[in-house]
Protein backbone atom coordinates (compact mmCIF):
# COMPACT_ATOMS: atom_id res chain seq x y z
CA UNK A 1 0.00 0.00 0.00
CA UNK A 2 1.40 3.34 -1.06
CA UNK A 3 1.42 5.85 1.74
CA UNK A 4 0.18 9.31 0.98
CA UNK A 5 2.85 11.90 1.34
CA UNK A 6 2.01 14.25 4.20
CA UNK A 7 1.45 17.86 3.26
CA UNK A 8 4.35 20.00 4.34
CA UNK A 9 4.02 23.71 5.00
CA UNK A 10 6.08 25.48 2.32
CA UNK A 11 9.27 27.16 3.43
CA UNK A 12 9.03 30.94 3.75
CA UNK A 13 11.37 31.30 0.76
CA UNK A 14 9.04 29.11 -1.33
CA UNK A 15 6.03 31.25 -0.41
CA UNK A 16 7.84 34.48 -1.26
CA UNK A 17 9.05 33.10 -4.58
CA UNK A 18 5.49 32.00 -5.42
CA UNK A 19 4.21 35.53 -4.70
CA UNK A 20 6.94 36.99 -6.91
CA UNK A 21 5.86 34.67 -9.75
CA UNK A 22 2.18 35.61 -9.26
CA UNK A 23 3.15 39.29 -9.32
CA UNK A 24 5.08 38.74 -12.56
CA UNK A 25 2.07 37.00 -14.15
CA UNK A 26 -0.09 39.98 -13.11
CA UNK A 27 2.09 42.28 -15.19
CA UNK A 28 0.88 40.40 -18.30
CA UNK A 29 -2.80 40.71 -17.31
CA UNK A 30 -3.08 44.24 -15.87
CA UNK A 31 -2.49 47.25 -18.16
CA UNK A 32 0.27 49.66 -17.23
CA UNK A 33 -0.51 53.08 -15.82
CA UNK A 34 0.98 55.99 -13.91
CA UNK A 35 0.02 59.16 -12.10
CA UNK A 36 1.57 62.46 -13.09
CA UNK A 37 3.62 63.47 -10.05
CA UNK A 38 2.62 67.14 -10.34
CA UNK A 39 -1.06 66.99 -11.36
CA UNK A 40 -1.75 63.47 -10.01
CA UNK A 41 -3.76 62.75 -13.18
CA UNK A 42 -3.81 59.11 -14.21
CA UNK A 43 -3.00 57.87 -17.68
CA UNK A 44 -2.47 54.45 -19.18
CA UNK A 45 1.00 53.61 -20.42
CA UNK A 46 2.58 50.60 -22.02
CA UNK A 47 2.95 47.83 -19.51
CA UNK A 48 6.27 46.18 -18.89
CA UNK A 49 5.67 42.44 -18.44
CA UNK A 50 8.18 40.84 -16.11
CA UNK A 51 9.82 37.56 -17.13
CA UNK A 52 13.44 36.86 -16.27
CA UNK A 53 13.18 39.82 -13.85
CA UNK A 54 11.67 37.28 -11.44
CA UNK A 55 15.25 36.23 -10.76
CA UNK A 56 16.86 39.68 -10.83
CA UNK A 57 14.24 40.90 -8.34
CA UNK A 58 16.21 39.09 -5.63
CA UNK A 59 19.26 41.25 -6.24
CA UNK A 60 17.11 44.38 -6.53
CA UNK A 61 15.34 43.46 -3.31
CA UNK A 62 18.60 43.06 -1.42
CA UNK A 63 19.78 46.37 -2.83
CA UNK A 64 16.60 48.21 -1.82
CA UNK A 65 16.47 46.70 1.66
CA UNK A 66 20.24 46.91 2.25
CA UNK A 67 19.78 49.17 5.26
CA UNK A 68 17.44 46.82 7.12
CA UNK A 69 19.47 43.76 6.12
CA UNK A 70 22.69 45.24 7.54
CA UNK A 71 20.72 46.40 10.59
CA UNK A 72 19.53 42.82 11.21
CA UNK A 73 23.06 41.46 10.89
CA UNK A 74 24.48 44.02 13.33
CA UNK A 75 21.69 43.66 15.89
CA UNK A 76 21.80 39.85 15.73
CA UNK A 77 25.58 39.83 16.05
CA UNK A 78 25.51 42.32 18.93
CA UNK A 79 22.98 40.36 20.96
CA UNK A 80 25.00 37.20 20.43
CA UNK A 81 27.84 38.83 22.36
CA UNK A 82 25.45 39.77 25.18
CA UNK A 83 23.96 36.26 25.21
CA UNK A 84 27.35 34.57 25.11
CA UNK A 85 28.37 36.06 28.46
CA UNK A 86 25.04 34.87 29.91
CA UNK A 87 23.91 38.35 30.93
CA UNK A 88 20.41 37.71 29.54
CA UNK A 89 20.20 34.41 31.46
CA UNK A 90 21.25 36.14 34.67
CA UNK A 91 18.74 38.92 34.09
CA UNK A 92 15.84 36.57 33.40
CA UNK A 93 16.66 34.46 36.45
CA UNK A 94 16.70 37.61 38.62
CA UNK A 95 13.50 38.84 37.00
CA UNK A 96 11.66 35.55 37.64
CA UNK A 97 12.81 35.59 41.26
CA UNK A 98 11.55 39.16 41.57
CA UNK A 99 8.13 38.25 40.15
CA UNK A 100 7.91 35.36 42.63
CA UNK A 101 8.36 37.87 45.47
CA UNK A 102 5.58 40.03 44.03
CA UNK A 103 3.13 37.16 44.38
CA UNK A 104 2.69 38.04 48.06
CA UNK A 105 0.82 41.20 47.02
CA UNK A 106 -2.85 40.25 46.73
CA UNK A 107 -3.64 43.17 44.43
CA UNK A 108 -1.10 42.06 41.81
CA UNK A 109 -2.03 38.42 42.27
CA UNK A 110 -5.62 39.26 41.45
CA UNK A 111 -4.59 40.34 37.94
CA UNK A 112 -1.71 37.88 37.67
CA UNK A 113 1.94 38.95 37.75
CA UNK A 114 2.58 37.71 34.23
CA UNK A 115 -0.50 39.51 32.92
CA UNK A 116 0.75 42.76 34.44
CA UNK A 117 4.11 42.25 32.70
CA UNK A 118 2.47 41.54 29.34
CA UNK A 119 0.25 44.62 29.66
CA UNK A 120 3.14 46.90 30.63
CA UNK A 121 5.45 45.74 27.83
CA UNK A 122 2.66 45.80 25.22
CA UNK A 123 1.52 49.30 26.17
CA UNK A 124 5.09 50.64 26.22
CA UNK A 125 5.66 49.53 22.62
CA UNK A 126 2.20 50.69 21.61
CA UNK A 127 3.09 54.17 22.86
CA UNK A 128 6.33 54.06 20.88
CA UNK A 129 4.34 53.16 17.76
CA UNK A 130 1.74 55.86 18.41
CA UNK A 131 4.21 58.68 19.12
CA UNK A 132 7.16 58.19 16.77
CA UNK A 133 6.10 55.30 14.55
CA UNK A 134 8.32 52.54 15.93
CA UNK A 135 8.61 49.71 13.41
CA UNK A 136 12.11 48.60 12.39
CA UNK A 137 13.30 48.99 15.99
CA UNK A 138 11.04 46.08 17.06
CA UNK A 139 13.50 43.72 15.33
CA UNK A 140 16.09 44.47 18.02
CA UNK A 141 13.65 44.28 20.93
CA UNK A 142 12.20 40.95 19.75
CA UNK A 143 15.50 39.26 20.56
CA UNK A 144 15.08 40.39 24.19
CA UNK A 145 11.36 39.87 24.78
CA UNK A 146 10.87 36.50 23.04
CA UNK A 147 13.23 34.67 25.45
CA UNK A 148 11.50 36.48 28.32
CA UNK A 149 8.10 35.21 27.15
CA UNK A 150 9.46 31.64 26.85
CA UNK A 151 10.94 31.82 30.34
CA UNK A 152 7.56 32.95 31.71
CA UNK A 153 5.93 29.79 30.37
CA UNK A 154 4.51 31.21 27.13
CA UNK A 155 5.59 30.80 23.51
CA UNK A 156 7.36 32.96 20.94
CA UNK A 157 3.99 34.18 19.62
CA UNK A 158 3.36 35.93 22.95
CA UNK A 159 6.82 37.48 22.72
CA UNK A 160 6.09 38.75 19.21
CA UNK A 161 2.73 40.07 20.38
CA UNK A 162 4.26 42.01 23.27
CA UNK A 163 6.74 43.82 21.02
CA UNK A 164 5.83 43.70 17.34
CA UNK A 165 2.03 43.60 17.63
CA UNK A 166 2.08 46.19 20.43
CA UNK A 167 4.13 48.64 18.35
CA UNK A 168 2.04 48.12 15.22
CA UNK A 169 -1.31 48.41 16.97
CA UNK A 170 0.06 51.71 18.28
CA UNK A 171 1.27 52.55 14.77
CA UNK A 172 -2.20 51.85 13.31
CA UNK A 173 -4.04 53.79 16.01
CA UNK A 174 -1.41 56.50 16.35
CA UNK A 175 -2.26 59.98 17.55
CA UNK A 176 1.13 61.64 16.93
CA UNK A 177 2.98 59.44 14.40
CA UNK A 178 4.77 61.84 12.00
CA UNK A 179 5.28 59.10 9.37
CA UNK A 180 1.56 58.46 8.86
CA UNK A 181 -0.55 61.27 10.32
CA UNK A 182 2.02 64.00 9.75
CA UNK A 183 2.65 63.24 6.07
CA UNK A 184 -0.99 62.46 5.24
CA UNK A 185 -2.35 65.59 6.96
CA UNK A 186 0.26 67.79 5.30
CA UNK A 187 -0.71 66.47 1.85
CA UNK A 188 -4.42 66.82 2.69
CA UNK A 189 -3.91 70.45 3.75
CA UNK A 190 -4.88 69.87 7.40
CA UNK A 191 -3.25 71.37 10.52
CA UNK A 192 -0.50 69.03 11.71
CA UNK A 193 -1.79 66.45 14.21
CA UNK A 194 -5.24 67.99 14.33
CA UNK A 195 -7.99 65.60 15.46
CA UNK A 196 -5.71 64.17 18.13
CA UNK A 197 -8.58 63.82 20.63
CA UNK A 198 -10.56 61.27 18.64
CA UNK A 199 -7.39 59.52 17.51
CA UNK A 200 -6.44 59.03 21.14
CA UNK A 201 -9.85 57.44 21.77
CA UNK A 202 -9.25 55.11 18.81
CA UNK A 203 -5.82 54.20 20.18
CA UNK A 204 -7.33 53.28 23.56
CA UNK A 205 -10.06 51.14 21.97
CA UNK A 206 -7.61 49.28 19.72
CA UNK A 207 -5.26 48.59 22.63
CA UNK A 208 -8.04 47.25 24.85
CA UNK A 209 -9.21 44.85 22.13
CA UNK A 210 -5.68 43.79 21.15
CA UNK A 211 -4.51 43.26 24.73
CA UNK A 212 -7.62 41.21 25.48
CA UNK A 213 -6.83 38.93 22.54
CA UNK A 214 -3.17 38.60 23.57
CA UNK A 215 -4.02 37.85 27.20
CA UNK A 216 -6.59 35.20 26.21
CA UNK A 217 -4.06 33.49 23.96
CA UNK A 218 -1.32 33.76 26.61
CA UNK A 219 -3.63 32.21 29.23
CA UNK A 220 -4.33 29.24 26.95
CA UNK A 221 -0.62 28.63 26.32
CA UNK A 222 0.23 29.03 30.02
CA UNK A 223 -2.23 26.27 30.93
CA UNK A 224 -0.94 23.92 28.24
CA UNK A 225 2.23 24.99 26.39
CA UNK A 226 1.83 22.10 23.94
CA UNK A 227 -1.25 23.81 22.49
CA UNK A 228 1.07 26.37 20.91
CA UNK A 229 1.23 26.12 17.13
CA UNK A 230 4.96 26.83 17.41
CA UNK A 231 5.70 24.42 20.25
CA UNK A 232 8.16 22.51 18.06
CA UNK A 233 9.85 25.66 16.73
CA UNK A 234 10.21 27.02 20.28
CA UNK A 235 12.48 24.10 21.10
CA UNK A 236 15.24 26.38 19.73
CA UNK A 237 14.52 28.95 22.45
CA UNK A 238 13.95 26.39 25.22
CA UNK A 239 17.32 24.81 24.48
CA UNK A 240 19.05 28.17 24.20
CA UNK A 241 17.44 29.45 27.39
CA UNK A 242 18.26 26.65 29.81
CA UNK A 243 17.49 28.23 33.15
CA UNK A 244 18.56 25.07 34.93
CA UNK A 245 22.10 26.38 34.39
CA UNK A 246 21.59 28.91 37.19
CA UNK A 247 24.13 27.21 39.39
CA UNK A 248 26.92 27.41 36.80
CA UNK A 249 26.66 31.16 36.30
CA UNK A 250 29.72 32.60 37.97
CA UNK A 251 28.77 36.01 39.28
CA UNK A 252 31.95 38.08 39.34
CA UNK A 253 33.50 41.40 38.41
CA UNK A 254 37.08 42.04 37.37
CA UNK A 255 39.35 44.73 36.01
CA UNK A 256 37.93 44.45 32.48
CA UNK A 257 34.42 45.46 33.51
CA UNK A 258 35.77 48.67 35.06
CA UNK A 259 37.62 49.39 31.81
CA UNK A 260 34.37 48.97 29.89
CA UNK A 261 32.60 51.24 32.37
CA UNK A 262 35.29 53.92 32.03
CA UNK A 263 35.18 53.86 28.20
CA UNK A 264 31.36 53.98 28.07
CA UNK A 265 31.23 56.84 30.59
CA UNK A 266 33.70 58.91 28.53
CA UNK A 267 31.64 58.28 25.38
CA UNK A 268 28.39 59.37 27.05
CA UNK A 269 30.08 62.42 28.59
CA UNK A 270 31.49 63.51 25.22
CA UNK A 271 28.08 62.99 23.64
CA UNK A 272 26.49 65.19 26.32
CA UNK A 273 29.05 67.95 25.69
CA UNK A 274 28.62 67.71 21.93
CA UNK A 275 24.81 67.97 22.21
CA UNK A 276 24.20 70.31 25.16
CA UNK A 277 20.56 70.82 24.16
CA UNK A 278 18.17 67.96 23.50
CA UNK A 279 14.88 68.76 21.76
CA UNK A 280 12.44 65.91 22.06
CA UNK A 281 9.83 65.96 19.32
CA UNK A 282 6.42 64.59 20.30
CA UNK A 283 3.92 65.17 17.56
CA UNK A 284 4.29 68.71 16.32
CA UNK A 285 5.63 70.01 19.63
CA UNK A 286 9.30 70.41 20.52
CA UNK A 287 10.36 70.08 24.15
CA UNK A 288 13.77 71.55 24.94
CA UNK A 289 15.51 69.50 27.64
CA UNK A 290 18.96 71.03 28.24
CA UNK A 291 19.80 68.77 31.19
CA UNK A 292 18.53 65.47 29.79
CA UNK A 293 21.89 64.00 28.73
CA UNK A 294 23.77 65.07 31.90
CA UNK A 295 20.99 63.49 33.98
CA UNK A 296 21.20 60.28 31.94
CA UNK A 297 24.99 60.31 32.39
CA UNK A 298 24.74 60.61 36.18
CA UNK A 299 22.09 57.88 36.42
CA UNK A 300 24.16 55.62 34.16
CA UNK A 301 27.27 56.04 36.31
CA UNK A 302 25.40 55.32 39.55
CA UNK A 303 23.49 52.28 38.25
CA UNK A 304 26.58 50.88 36.54
CA UNK A 305 28.65 51.21 39.72
CA UNK A 306 26.17 49.22 41.81
CA UNK A 307 25.67 46.70 39.00
CA UNK A 308 29.42 46.06 38.78
CA UNK A 309 29.59 45.46 42.54
CA UNK A 310 27.07 42.65 42.03
CA UNK A 311 28.49 41.10 38.83
CA UNK A 312 29.62 42.04 35.35
CA UNK A 313 26.44 40.31 34.07
CA UNK A 314 24.31 43.04 35.61
CA UNK A 315 26.60 45.74 34.26
CA UNK A 316 26.03 44.32 30.75
CA UNK A 317 22.27 44.35 31.39
CA UNK A 318 22.52 47.95 32.57
CA UNK A 319 24.47 48.72 29.39
CA UNK A 320 21.63 47.14 27.41
CA UNK A 321 19.05 49.21 29.29
CA UNK A 322 20.84 52.48 28.54
CA UNK A 323 21.34 51.41 24.92
CA UNK A 324 17.55 51.28 24.70
CA UNK A 325 17.23 54.64 26.47
CA UNK A 326 19.66 56.25 24.03
CA UNK A 327 17.79 54.60 21.17
CA UNK A 328 14.56 56.34 22.26
CA UNK A 329 16.32 59.67 22.88
CA UNK A 330 18.15 59.43 19.56
CA UNK A 331 15.02 58.63 17.57
CA UNK A 332 12.85 61.29 19.21
CA UNK A 333 15.50 63.95 19.79
CA UNK A 334 17.99 63.61 16.96
CA UNK A 335 16.12 61.84 14.18
CA UNK A 336 18.20 58.68 14.39
CA UNK A 337 17.38 55.84 12.05
CA UNK A 338 18.78 52.35 11.45
CA UNK A 339 22.31 53.64 10.71
CA UNK A 340 22.74 55.33 14.07
CA UNK A 341 20.85 52.57 15.90
CA UNK A 342 23.12 49.95 14.34
CA UNK A 343 26.17 51.86 15.59
CA UNK A 344 24.61 52.05 19.04
CA UNK A 345 24.13 48.29 19.27
CA UNK A 346 27.59 47.58 17.88
CA UNK A 347 29.10 49.80 20.58
CA UNK A 348 27.05 47.90 23.17
CA UNK A 349 28.43 44.59 21.85
CA UNK A 350 32.07 45.74 22.01
CA UNK A 351 31.67 47.18 25.51
CA UNK A 352 29.89 44.00 26.65
CA UNK A 353 32.70 41.88 25.24
CA UNK A 354 35.29 43.95 27.08
CA UNK A 355 33.29 43.61 30.32
CA UNK A 356 33.20 39.82 29.87
CA UNK A 357 37.02 39.78 29.51
CA UNK A 358 36.87 38.73 25.87
CA UNK A 359 39.90 39.44 23.72
CA UNK A 360 39.52 41.41 20.49
CA UNK A 361 39.59 38.17 18.50
CA UNK A 362 36.94 36.62 20.76
CA UNK A 363 34.63 39.62 20.31
CA UNK A 364 34.97 39.34 16.54
CA UNK A 365 34.31 35.58 16.71
CA UNK A 366 31.13 36.13 18.76
CA UNK A 367 29.95 38.79 16.31
CA UNK A 368 30.49 36.39 13.40
CA UNK A 369 28.59 33.63 15.20
CA UNK A 370 25.69 36.01 15.79
CA UNK A 371 25.65 37.14 12.17
CA UNK A 372 25.63 33.50 11.07
CA UNK A 373 22.71 32.70 13.38
CA UNK A 374 20.64 35.59 12.02
CA UNK A 375 21.45 35.16 8.33
CA UNK A 376 18.10 33.58 7.38
CA UNK A 377 16.22 36.56 8.82
CA UNK A 378 18.38 38.98 6.85
CA UNK A 379 18.07 37.08 3.56
CA UNK A 380 14.31 36.74 3.68
CA UNK A 381 13.88 40.53 3.96
CA UNK A 382 15.67 41.03 0.66
CA UNK A 383 13.64 38.28 -1.00
CA UNK A 384 10.31 39.74 0.15
CA UNK A 385 11.19 43.13 -1.35
CA UNK A 386 11.26 41.43 -4.76
CA UNK A 387 7.45 41.27 -4.76
CA UNK A 388 7.08 45.05 -4.69
CA UNK A 389 9.87 45.53 -7.22
CA UNK A 390 8.16 43.25 -9.76
CA UNK A 391 4.88 45.19 -9.40
CA UNK A 392 6.64 48.54 -9.72
CA UNK A 393 8.82 47.52 -12.65
CA UNK A 394 5.75 46.05 -14.34
CA UNK A 395 4.12 49.52 -14.00
CA UNK A 396 0.85 48.13 -12.63
CA UNK A 397 0.81 49.57 -9.08
CA UNK A 398 -0.76 52.88 -10.16
CA UNK A 399 -3.29 51.07 -12.35
CA UNK A 400 -4.45 48.97 -9.39
CA UNK A 401 -4.78 52.16 -7.33
CA UNK A 402 -6.71 53.99 -10.08
CA UNK A 403 -9.18 51.15 -10.55
CA UNK A 404 -9.87 50.97 -6.85
CA UNK A 405 -10.41 54.74 -6.58
CA UNK A 406 -12.80 54.72 -9.57
CA UNK A 407 -14.96 52.09 -7.91
CA UNK A 408 -15.88 54.56 -5.12
CA UNK A 409 -17.66 57.08 -7.32
CA UNK A 410 -21.11 55.46 -7.14
CA UNK A 411 -21.23 54.85 -3.38
CA UNK A 412 -22.64 57.02 -0.56
CA UNK A 413 -20.71 58.74 2.22
CA UNK A 414 -20.39 55.69 4.46
CA UNK A 415 -19.77 53.45 1.47
CA UNK A 416 -17.14 55.79 0.05
CA UNK A 417 -15.38 56.09 3.40
CA UNK A 418 -15.44 52.31 3.72
CA UNK A 419 -14.18 51.95 0.14
CA UNK A 420 -11.28 54.34 0.81
CA UNK A 421 -10.43 52.35 3.92
CA UNK A 422 -10.60 49.08 1.99
CA UNK A 423 -8.41 50.48 -0.80
CA UNK A 424 -5.77 51.64 1.66
CA UNK A 425 -5.90 48.24 3.36
CA UNK A 426 -5.44 46.33 0.09
CA UNK A 427 -2.73 48.68 -1.19
CA UNK A 428 -0.80 48.23 2.04
CA UNK A 429 -0.32 44.57 1.17
CA UNK A 430 1.83 45.54 -1.83
CA UNK A 431 3.12 48.94 -0.64
CA UNK A 432 3.88 48.66 3.10
CA UNK A 433 5.74 52.01 3.19
CA UNK A 434 3.48 54.57 4.88
CA UNK A 435 5.20 57.64 3.44
CA UNK A 436 5.18 56.24 -0.11
CA UNK A 437 1.53 55.26 0.14
CA UNK A 438 0.57 58.68 1.52
CA UNK A 439 2.36 60.40 -1.37
CA UNK A 440 0.50 58.25 -3.90
CA UNK A 441 -3.00 58.05 -2.43
CA UNK A 442 -3.69 61.22 -0.45
CA UNK A 443 -3.54 63.65 -3.42
CA UNK A 444 -6.36 61.56 -4.93
CA UNK A 445 -8.37 60.70 -1.83
CA UNK A 446 -8.38 64.18 -0.24
CA UNK A 447 -10.06 66.07 -3.13
CA UNK A 448 -12.38 63.11 -3.76
CA UNK A 449 -13.56 63.21 -0.13
CA UNK A 450 -14.61 66.87 -0.63
CA UNK A 451 -16.88 65.84 -3.52
CA UNK A 452 -18.68 63.10 -1.59
CA UNK A 453 -19.08 65.05 1.68
CA UNK A 454 -16.54 63.13 3.77
CA UNK A 455 -14.13 65.21 5.84
CA UNK A 456 -10.45 65.14 4.93
CA UNK A 457 -9.74 64.29 8.55
CA UNK A 458 -11.79 61.10 8.19
CA UNK A 459 -9.92 60.33 4.96
CA UNK A 460 -6.60 60.61 6.78
CA UNK A 461 -7.89 58.30 9.52
CA UNK A 462 -8.97 55.78 6.86
CA UNK A 463 -5.45 55.95 5.43
CA UNK A 464 -3.95 55.50 8.89
CA UNK A 465 -6.01 52.41 9.73
CA UNK A 466 -5.57 50.95 6.26
CA UNK A 467 -1.83 51.45 6.49
CA UNK A 468 -1.49 49.88 9.93
CA UNK A 469 -3.42 46.66 10.41
CA UNK A 470 -2.25 44.60 7.44
CA UNK A 471 1.38 45.46 8.25
CA UNK A 472 1.08 42.67 10.79
CA UNK A 473 0.29 40.02 8.17
CA UNK A 474 1.58 41.07 4.74
CA UNK A 475 4.59 39.11 3.45
CA UNK A 476 5.90 42.30 1.80
CA UNK A 477 6.67 43.81 5.21
CA UNK A 478 10.38 43.39 5.73
CA UNK A 479 10.02 44.09 9.45
CA UNK A 480 7.39 41.36 9.94
CA UNK A 481 9.40 38.80 8.00
CA UNK A 482 12.54 39.72 9.96
CA UNK A 483 10.80 39.39 13.33
CA UNK A 484 9.25 36.04 12.37
CA UNK A 485 12.61 34.76 11.15
CA UNK A 486 14.31 35.82 14.37
CA UNK A 487 11.57 34.10 16.38
CA UNK A 488 11.85 30.94 14.19
CA UNK A 489 8.10 31.21 13.49
CA UNK A 490 7.03 30.02 10.00
CA UNK A 491 5.09 32.67 8.09
CA UNK A 492 2.23 30.29 7.27
CA UNK A 493 1.67 29.47 10.95
CA UNK A 494 1.73 33.15 11.84
CA UNK A 495 -0.68 33.97 9.01
CA UNK A 496 -3.23 31.34 10.10
CA UNK A 497 -3.04 32.43 13.72
CA UNK A 498 -3.02 36.20 13.11
CA UNK A 499 -5.61 36.38 10.30
CA UNK A 500 -8.75 36.30 12.54
CA UNK A 501 -7.18 38.94 14.79
CA UNK A 502 -6.34 41.18 11.82
CA UNK A 503 -9.85 40.77 10.38
CA UNK A 504 -11.26 41.78 13.79
CA UNK A 505 -9.05 44.89 13.85
CA UNK A 506 -10.10 45.80 10.30
CA UNK A 507 -13.79 45.57 11.30
CA UNK A 508 -13.19 47.61 14.47
CA UNK A 509 -11.32 50.16 12.35
CA UNK A 510 -14.36 50.58 10.08
CA UNK A 511 -16.67 50.98 13.09
CA UNK A 512 -14.35 53.65 14.48
CA UNK A 513 -14.48 55.48 11.15
CA UNK A 514 -18.26 55.73 11.07
CA UNK A 515 -18.60 58.29 13.93
CA UNK A 516 -16.37 60.69 11.96
CA UNK A 517 -19.22 61.12 9.45
CA UNK A 518 -21.28 62.82 12.18
CA UNK A 519 -18.54 64.79 13.93
CA UNK A 520 -18.59 68.41 12.73
CA UNK A 521 -15.17 69.17 14.22
CA UNK A 522 -13.44 66.13 12.73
Amino acid sequence: MIKKKRFEIPHTYVIIFALIVISAISTFLIPGGEYNKETMEFSYVDSSPQTWQVLTSFYSGFKRQAGIIVFIFIVGASFWVVNSCRAIDAGIISFLRFTKKLERYKFLNFFGINNVIIIMVFMMFSLFGAIFGMSEETIAFSIIVIPLAISMGYDSIVGIAMVYVGAHVGFAGAFLNPFTIGIAQDIAGLPLFSGIEYRFVCWIVLNIISLSAVLLYASKIKKNPQKSVVYTEDLYWRDKLDLSKDEVIEYKSGKSVWISFFISSIIILLFAFHYPLTSISIGGTQYNLPYLLPIIFIIYCLTSYFAILKSFHFYVLNLLLFTIIFLVVGVMGYGWYIGEISALFLAMAILSGIAASYSANEIVQKLLEGAKDIISAALVVGLAAGIIIILEEGRIVDTILFKMASAMESTGRAGSLGAMYLIQTVINIVIPSASAKAAITMPIMAPFSDLIGVSRQATVLAFQFGDGFTNMITPTSGVLIAVLSIAKVPYVKWFKLALPFIVLLIIIGFLLLLPTLFMPTF
